[in-house]
Protein backbone atom coordinates (compact mmCIF):
# COMPACT_ATOMS: atom_id res chain seq x y z
CA UNK A 1 0.00 0.00 0.00
CA UNK A 2 1.31 3.46 -0.94
CA UNK A 3 1.42 5.94 1.94
CA UNK A 4 -0.68 9.11 1.32
CA UNK A 5 2.40 11.32 1.80
CA UNK A 6 4.34 9.38 -0.86
CA UNK A 7 1.37 9.45 -3.24
CA UNK A 8 1.04 13.23 -2.79
CA UNK A 9 4.74 13.72 -3.63
CA UNK A 10 4.48 11.45 -6.68
CA UNK A 11 1.49 13.47 -7.94
CA UNK A 12 3.32 16.77 -7.36
CA UNK A 13 1.03 17.82 -4.54
CA UNK A 14 2.06 19.05 -1.12
CA UNK A 15 0.70 17.78 2.17
CA UNK A 16 -1.24 19.74 4.75
CA UNK A 17 0.98 20.76 7.67
CA UNK A 18 0.38 19.14 11.01
CA UNK A 19 -2.13 21.09 13.07
CA UNK A 20 -3.80 22.76 10.05
CA UNK A 21 -7.17 23.98 11.34
CA UNK A 22 -8.92 24.60 8.02
CA UNK A 23 -11.19 22.24 6.13
CA UNK A 24 -10.49 21.74 2.44
CA UNK A 25 -13.34 21.34 -0.02
CA UNK A 26 -13.82 17.99 -1.73
CA UNK A 27 -11.97 18.93 -4.93
CA UNK A 28 -9.46 21.23 -3.23
CA UNK A 29 -5.84 20.08 -3.10
CA UNK A 30 -2.63 21.49 -1.64
CA UNK A 31 -0.16 23.00 -4.11
CA UNK A 32 2.48 24.43 -1.72
CA UNK A 33 3.08 25.02 1.97
CA UNK A 34 5.36 27.57 3.63
CA UNK A 35 6.30 27.68 7.30
CA UNK A 36 5.89 31.09 8.90
CA UNK A 37 8.46 32.65 11.18
CA UNK A 38 7.03 32.36 14.68
CA UNK A 39 4.81 29.38 13.83
CA UNK A 40 1.96 28.52 11.54
CA UNK A 41 1.86 28.03 7.80
CA UNK A 42 0.62 29.54 4.56
CA UNK A 43 -1.15 26.84 2.57
CA UNK A 44 -1.61 27.33 -1.17
CA UNK A 45 -4.36 25.28 -2.80
CA UNK A 46 -6.00 25.20 -6.20
CA UNK A 47 -8.87 27.23 -4.67
CA UNK A 48 -6.96 29.95 -2.77
CA UNK A 49 -4.43 30.77 -0.09
CA UNK A 50 -5.06 29.74 3.49
CA UNK A 51 -3.90 32.28 6.06
CA UNK A 52 -3.48 31.47 9.73
CA UNK A 53 -5.27 30.37 11.73
CA UNK A 54 -7.64 28.92 9.09
CA UNK A 55 -9.07 31.41 6.61
CA UNK A 56 -8.96 30.97 2.86
CA UNK A 57 -8.91 33.83 0.33
CA UNK A 58 -10.07 32.67 -3.10
CA UNK A 59 -7.69 33.53 -5.95
CA UNK A 60 -10.23 35.91 -7.44
CA UNK A 61 -10.04 38.01 -4.26
CA UNK A 62 -6.25 38.35 -4.14
CA UNK A 63 -5.69 41.79 -5.66
CA UNK A 64 -1.95 41.69 -5.28
CA UNK A 65 0.69 39.40 -3.84
CA UNK A 66 4.37 40.31 -3.78
CA UNK A 67 7.44 38.51 -2.51
CA UNK A 68 10.42 40.35 -1.04
CA UNK A 69 12.80 40.34 1.92
CA UNK A 70 11.59 36.92 3.04
CA UNK A 71 7.94 37.93 3.29
CA UNK A 72 4.83 37.51 1.20
CA UNK A 73 2.62 40.61 1.13
CA UNK A 74 -1.03 39.89 0.30
CA UNK A 75 -3.71 42.44 -0.59
CA UNK A 76 -7.18 40.97 -0.21
CA UNK A 77 -10.26 42.53 -1.82
CA UNK A 78 -13.84 42.55 -0.60
CA UNK A 79 -16.70 42.42 -3.09
CA UNK A 80 -19.83 44.52 -3.52
CA UNK A 81 -22.37 42.83 -5.79
CA UNK A 82 -23.50 45.08 -8.63
CA UNK A 83 -25.87 42.64 -10.35
CA UNK A 84 -23.67 41.25 -13.10
CA UNK A 85 -20.38 42.68 -11.86
CA UNK A 86 -18.61 43.16 -8.55
CA UNK A 87 -16.95 46.27 -7.22
CA UNK A 88 -13.70 45.49 -5.43
CA UNK A 89 -12.29 47.36 -2.47
CA UNK A 90 -8.77 46.49 -1.38
CA UNK A 91 -8.02 45.87 2.27
CA UNK A 92 -4.65 46.95 3.68
CA UNK A 93 -1.76 44.64 2.75
CA UNK A 94 -0.75 41.95 5.24
CA UNK A 95 2.79 40.60 5.41
CA UNK A 96 3.67 37.02 6.20
CA UNK A 97 7.33 36.32 6.94
CA UNK A 98 8.20 32.84 5.72
CA UNK A 99 10.90 30.82 7.47
CA UNK A 100 10.69 28.22 4.72
CA UNK A 101 9.05 29.69 1.61
CA UNK A 102 9.53 26.60 -0.55
CA UNK A 103 7.48 27.08 -3.72
CA UNK A 104 4.86 29.33 -2.06
CA UNK A 105 5.90 32.64 -3.76
CA UNK A 106 5.88 31.08 -7.25
CA UNK A 107 2.66 29.16 -6.63
CA UNK A 108 0.85 32.28 -5.40
CA UNK A 109 2.08 34.36 -8.34
CA UNK A 110 1.04 31.68 -10.84
CA UNK A 111 -2.43 31.16 -9.31
CA UNK A 112 -3.25 34.88 -9.10
CA UNK A 113 -2.05 35.48 -12.67
CA UNK A 114 -3.93 32.45 -14.03
CA UNK A 115 -7.19 33.61 -12.42
CA UNK A 116 -7.19 36.72 -14.67
CA UNK A 117 -8.77 36.06 -18.08
CA UNK A 118 -8.67 39.68 -19.28
CA UNK A 119 -8.01 43.15 -17.93
CA UNK A 120 -8.56 46.65 -19.18
CA UNK A 121 -7.95 50.04 -17.59
CA UNK A 122 -10.52 52.76 -18.22
CA UNK A 123 -9.68 56.43 -17.65
CA UNK A 124 -12.46 58.48 -16.08
CA UNK A 125 -12.90 62.17 -15.30
CA UNK A 126 -12.12 61.52 -11.63
CA UNK A 127 -9.36 58.92 -12.08
CA UNK A 128 -9.77 55.45 -13.49
CA UNK A 129 -10.71 51.85 -12.88
CA UNK A 130 -9.52 48.37 -13.78
CA UNK A 131 -12.02 46.00 -15.36
CA UNK A 132 -11.05 42.36 -14.97
CA UNK A 133 -12.67 39.12 -15.95
CA UNK A 134 -11.51 36.47 -13.52
CA UNK A 135 -12.05 32.79 -13.00
CA UNK A 136 -13.59 31.97 -9.63
CA UNK A 137 -12.14 28.77 -8.15
CA UNK A 138 -14.68 25.95 -8.19
CA UNK A 139 -17.16 27.72 -10.51
CA UNK A 140 -17.72 27.72 -14.24
CA UNK A 141 -17.27 30.92 -16.19
CA UNK A 142 -15.83 34.24 -15.13
CA UNK A 143 -16.87 37.21 -13.02
CA UNK A 144 -16.53 40.85 -14.06
CA UNK A 145 -14.62 42.70 -11.36
CA UNK A 146 -14.09 46.46 -11.22
CA UNK A 147 -11.43 48.07 -9.03
CA UNK A 148 -11.39 51.89 -8.84
CA UNK A 149 -8.02 53.63 -8.74
CA UNK A 150 -7.35 55.49 -5.48
CA UNK A 151 -9.20 58.80 -5.39
CA UNK A 152 -11.65 57.86 -8.15
CA UNK A 153 -15.36 58.62 -7.65
CA UNK A 154 -16.68 55.21 -6.59
CA UNK A 155 -20.28 56.07 -7.50
CA UNK A 156 -19.22 56.85 -11.08
CA UNK A 157 -17.34 53.54 -11.25
CA UNK A 158 -20.34 51.69 -9.82
CA UNK A 159 -22.62 53.16 -12.52
CA UNK A 160 -20.13 52.41 -15.29
CA UNK A 161 -19.63 48.84 -14.04
CA UNK A 162 -23.38 48.20 -14.09
CA UNK A 163 -23.59 49.56 -17.67
CA UNK A 164 -20.71 47.33 -18.79
CA UNK A 165 -22.27 44.29 -17.06
CA UNK A 166 -25.57 44.89 -18.89
CA UNK A 167 -23.75 45.10 -22.23
CA UNK A 168 -21.87 41.87 -21.55
CA UNK A 169 -24.97 39.96 -20.40
CA UNK A 170 -26.20 37.29 -22.84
Amino acid sequence: MIRPSLLARLLGKAELPEGFAGELETEEHVVAVGALTGGGHLVVTNRGIWLPPARRIGWHLVSKATWGDGALSVVEAVEEDLDGAVLLTDLPPRRYRLAEPGSVPEAVHRRVTESIRSRHHRDLATGGAWFLQRKVPGRDGTVLQVRPDPGTDVDAVRTLAQDVARKLAP
